[in-house]
């Protein structure tokens, strides 16, 4: 598939904004449906872009096709990254081309990213218990789980971390 990886632009905010959110209550991930709070987060992807790093995967005609932020320890956007930790956060692929690589190829670029950070020892993350393909996604390439750092950012929502030594 032909598949390109980079910042995200202005003009994809919005769609990436709606293609996270959709991806979010499509797979039933948010426990306020429609009203979850959450949602405000995963729209505000121009907000995101300004303190952080958003990816995004598009194919050969520009299409858009997912979504990453790559974020660093003690900036905005960080939930778990400690000192000399990188952090991905949001990762959402659009539901007709799940299983082609994308969210593969958005993880493999924050981890490249990660990588040529100076100062970056690991990449770190947090996910919900029932992600099932994305936490295959993060073992088949190198990430181990941290249960020591796992967390409950509110009641009822406990989130797995895992990490990847560089």
């Amino acid at each position: 598939m032909d598949l390109s990886i980079g910042p995200a632009h202005p003009a994809q905010y919005g769609a990436l904004g709606e293609m996270t959110a959709e991806a979010y209550l499509g797979d039933g991930l948010l426990d306020f449906g429609a009203e979850d709070p959450y949602l405000e987060e995963l729209r505000a992807v121009a907000r995101r872009a300004a303190e952080a790093e958003v990816l995004v995967a598009t194919d050969g005609e520009g299409r858009l096709m997912g979504g990453v932020t790559y974020v660093t320890a003690g900036t905005p956007w960080a939930d778990v990254a400690r000192q000399g930790e990188a952090e991905m956060r949001m990762l959402a692929v659009a539901r007709e081309v799940r299983g082609r690589g994308v969210g593969e190829a958005l993880v493999r670029a924050c981890v490249d990213r990660a990588r040529v950070t100076e100062g970056i020892s690991g990449l770190v993350l947090s996910t919900q218990t029932t992600m099932a393909a994305a936490h295959r996604i993060y073992l088949r390439l190198g990430f181990r789980r941290t249960p020591e750092r796992d967390w409950t950012p509110i009641p009822a929502v406990p989130l797995l971390t895992f990490r990847l030594d560089l």
